[in-house]
């Protein structure tokens, strides 16, 4: 029912800076929470940063003062803005969308849909 696209991965160096974007389908993203996580090899996937459906935002310690999650309804997108990079911020980065449960239930929906994942590499 709903897809999601991660794109804005690539290479940066230490101290730099990348703009994660993930872009939704359908006609309800305002709804949902949506959130970004991340998943480096042979470790489990964690929660980056997360924003309500009414605009709160939560962030990982790890990532707190250096990243900014955001959105805009109007374009069905959110977004990662990631500064201050370090190399232990290398991992896949995946969007989610949270499905509130009540709706989720009442139509047999998901109750969260997941996206492709993009590379995030910071080296020097």
């Amino acid at each position: 029912q709903v897809q999601l696209v991660e794109s804005g991965g690539g290479l940066v160096q230490p101290g730099g800076s990348l703009r994660l974007s993930c872009a939704a389908s359908g006609s309800f993203f305002s709804i949902y929470a949506m959130a970004w996580y991340r998943q480096a090899p042979g470790k489990q996937r964690d929660l980056v940063a997360v924003i309500t459906s009414g605009g709160s935002t939560n962030y990982a310690d790890s990532v707190k003062g250096r990243f900014t999650i955001s959105r805009d309804n109007a374009k069905n997108t959110v977004y990662l803005q990631m500064n201050s990079l370090k190399p232990e911020d290398t991992a896949v980065y995946y969007c989610n969308a949270e499905n509130p449960h009540e709706i989720a239930t009442m139509m047999g929906m998901p109750y969260d849909y997941w996206g492709q994942g993009t590379q995030v590499t910071v080296s020097s």
